[in-house]
């Protein structure tokens, strides 16, 4: 075991073709094509070459398996560790780091009141920063500057625990240092 598996209290992946609101739009699209497939050879008033609709199932499979490859792409990687929150996102995003010792407050809260949510990384909208790929549930953390980060999450209720856990042991390491510091310069 190396010391980051040691330290490491929470760690979560969350892929980009799991949400459910890109996987509806992509099933819709598909299946209109699948549709228009059907019809079009089937249709004596609208005929359609072989051709064309060829492309039509051509574009619906496409469509499926674009879906398909989708469920292996790494959108959002959540690590708590070493007094830190880690987000790591596409191969395009940074890396975002959430210093604990900033945090004054952590809520688990409901990510949305809307069940269809697309997925965002690093999004800074109105005072909040969001994080999201799938879900319903989320952890709110507060910052000293009134800054706020909702981190959507299949596990909020553990990730809640272990950011709660991790600042409480941030907090001791803090008391411990300043302890020493006090008694060295005594």
């Amino acid at each position: 075991m190396t010391a980051e598996e040691i330290t490491t209290r929470f760690e979560e992946k969350q892929y980009l073709g799991f949400n459910i609101y890109s996987t509806i739009r992509r099933t819709v699209i598909a299946l209109f094509c699948f549709l228009a497939y059907y019809f079009s050879i089937n249709s004596e008033e609208f005929p359609a070459t072989d051709k064309q609709a060829n492309i039509l199932f051509l574009m619906g499979v496409v469509t499926l398996m674009i879906s398909i490859f989708l469920m292996f792409i790494l959108h959002l990687h959540t690590k708590v560790h070493n007094g830190f929150v880690e987000l790591d996102g596409l191969w395009t995003a940074r890396k975002v780091k959430i210093d604990l010792h900033s945090i004054v407050a952590v809520k688990k809260v409901r990510y949305n009141q809307y069940m269809l949510n697309r997925p965002v990384y690093n999004l800074h909208l109105k005072g909040t920063v969001k994080f999201y790929t799938r879900g319903s549930e989320a952890v709110r953390l507060t910052d000293k500057s009134g800054l706020k980060y909702v981190i959507g999450s299949q596990q909020a209720v553990n990730l809640y625990k272990a950011i709660q856990e991790e600042l409480q042991q941030t907090k001791h390491r803090q008391r411990m240092d300043d302890t020493q510091n006090s008694t060295q310069n005594s």
